[in-house]
This record gives C-alpha cells, sequence and structure tokens, in this order.
C-alpha cells in the first residue's frame, strides 16, 4: 500500500499539471471505485469543477474544488491517479477517466480495486464525507519532536512496530518506513512502545522525518504497482536499510538481515543493529 512519501509524491504531481484546469466529462468504468455518492451522482457532480489545490492527510490526496467542494482518493493497494494525454482505452485496470478542459485526463487505475473515490459537495466538510480522516493522528512531516511520541506511546504495551503502524497515533506511516526508521534509530521492531527512552524516542523522531523526507526526494518506493502521477516509478527500494532485505548483508555492520512477523505484518531488521532492549511483544 502506497504510505506517506508516495502520496505526497503524488500529490506533487498533481499539483504541477492540473492546478486551474476544469473538468469536462468524467466517466465512470468500475462502480464500486465510487465510495460517494452513487457512480451516476459522481460524475455529473464532479463535472464543471475548477481544481483549487492538492494536498495530502496520511495516505488520503485531498483535492480542494472550486464552490467550496473536494475530491478525496485512498490508493489503498494497487490505485494510481496518472496523467495522460491519451485516452488509454486499452487499459483493463482503468476505473475512473477525468478529462479536463486542457485536453490533459485524470486517470484513476486499480488492478485490486481496492481504492476509493469520494466527492465532497458543497457544505460540507472532508471529514464529514470520509469520516476516517477525522481519525487520524499527527502528520510525522515536517517536525515530528519526541515529545509528540512520548505522549503517543506513554504506558502502551503494544510494540513499537505496531505503534508506528496506528493510524490513529501517527498518519501516513506504513510498513516499510516504520521498518527503516526503526533502523535508523537502533530500536527492534518488537519492543513494547511504552519501554522506549527520552534518548530512543528522540532518535526515533528524527529517523522518521529523515527517512520519510528522504524517501519522498527518491519519489517514494515501486515495489510492484506504485508510480508518481507521471508513471514514474519510485526509487527509494533501491536504498532501503532493511525493508525487503531478508538474509541479505546488513549496510551497516554485515549482519545478515532478518525478518519475523508482529502483529501479521512482516518485520525487517538487523539482529546487531538494532538489540532487543526491552520486554518483547509481538
Amino acid at each position: 500500500m502506497p504510505e506517506l512519501p508516495e502520496v505526497e509524491t503524488v500529490c506533487r504531481g498533481l499539483r504541477n499539471r492540473i492546478i486551474g484546469d476544469s473538468i469536462e466529462l468524467v466517466e465512470v468504468l468500475r462502480k464500486d471505485s465510487i465510495a460517494y455518492p452513487s457512480p451516476e451522482l459522481f460524475t455529473t457532480a464532479l463535472q464543471g469543477h475548477v481544481f483549487h489545490s492538492v494536498r495530502r492527510r496520511g495516505k488520503y490526496i485531498l483535492i480542494d474544488l472550486d464552490k467550496s467542494a473536494g475530491l478525496v482518493c485512498h490508493l489503498r493497494m494497487s490505485g494510481r491517479f496518472l496523467i495522460s494525454d491519451k485516452n488509454r482505452s486499452d487499459n483493463v485496470f482503468l476505473r475512473v477517466r477525468i478529462i479536463l478542459k486542457s485536453g490533459w485526463q485524470l486517470h484513476f487505475e486499480d488492478m485490486r480495486v481496492f481504492g476509493r473515490l469520494w466527492y465532497v459537495p458543497s457544505g460540507k466538510t472532508f471529514e464529514e464525507i470520509v469520516p476516517t480522516l477525522g481519525e487520524l493522528g499527527i502528520e510525522p512531516l515536517p517536525d515530528l519532536q519526541a515529545k509528540d511520541l512520548a505522549k503517543l506511546f506513554k504506558e502502551r504495551k503494544q510494540s513499537i512496530k505496531s505503534a508506528l503502524l496506528d493510524q490513529r497515533m501517527l498518519a501516513g506511516v506504513g510498513n516499510i518506513y516504520a521498518d527503516e526508521s526503526l533502523f535508523q534509530a537502533g530500536i527492534h521492531p518488537s519492543r513494547v512502545s511504552g519501554s522506549l527512552k527520552r534518548g530512543e524516542l528522540e532518535k526515533l523522531a528524527k529517523s522518521i522525518r529523515e527517512i520519510l523526507a528522504q524517501a519522498i526526494v527518491s519519489g517514494g518506493t515501486t515495489l510492484r504497482d506504485y508510480t508518481s502521477s507521471e508513471g514514474v516509478n519510485g526509487r527509494y527500494q533501491d536504498q532501503a536499510w532493511v525493508y525487503g532485505r531478508t538474509g541479505k548483508s546488513c549496510r551497516n555492520c554485515g549482519k545478515a538481515i532478518e525478518c519475523i512477523r508482529i502483529a501479521g505484518r512482516s518485520s525487517h531488521f538487523c539482529p546487531t543493529c538494532q538489540k532487543n532492549k526491552g520486554l518483547k511483544q509481538s
């Protein structure tokens, strides 16, 4: 699933291409890609709107339209928002086509059909139409601090890996960047989150900020389906410290990277660089 860096990369690409453009026609090719309202109302409601801004909240793409309306997208497992100058009618994964006045087209493609689009009508907030937006935790960029993590993790018994994946605490961090951040901070993924000391929290907050920023510069991570809005693959996977490197040598100490399951998710770590100093929690 695309995480914060991938979604941010898509948002930046869209900002460069669609701001100020208007919608001439909307075609829904897969009805269950539309979460709100009905697919029929979605096509008519969007038509004629002008794109004002594109922003990110957690893993959601929020697009502000004129007349105080909006468009929300969650890419989920395999969704892609692409700018194209072609109909691409032969693309079996094209779910929604938005034709713009400029001649460009905004395509929502989704192989696994888990991604969703919501239209936010005038007079409604994004959170009213997509309630999970209101449940998201703090944004880690640009200035996540140790005090923020201390407040989030206080007296919690869950593993630090599980805590980082909880979108109600920290919005946008997923499996890839949780593993990468924990490695850079030297923290074992199964450490109890509430057991982290002040110095460890400072290292972790710094690592999260740096890893996410670095991944954005690299255009995110492409493991299977993700691309930017221009169709360009991310490059972070080529420089990952631990994620997806099971059995390979640690770039820091040379020890083989290991992978364990924590709360049902794969967790990659270096047993030498990330020694478990606290009670193990699965």
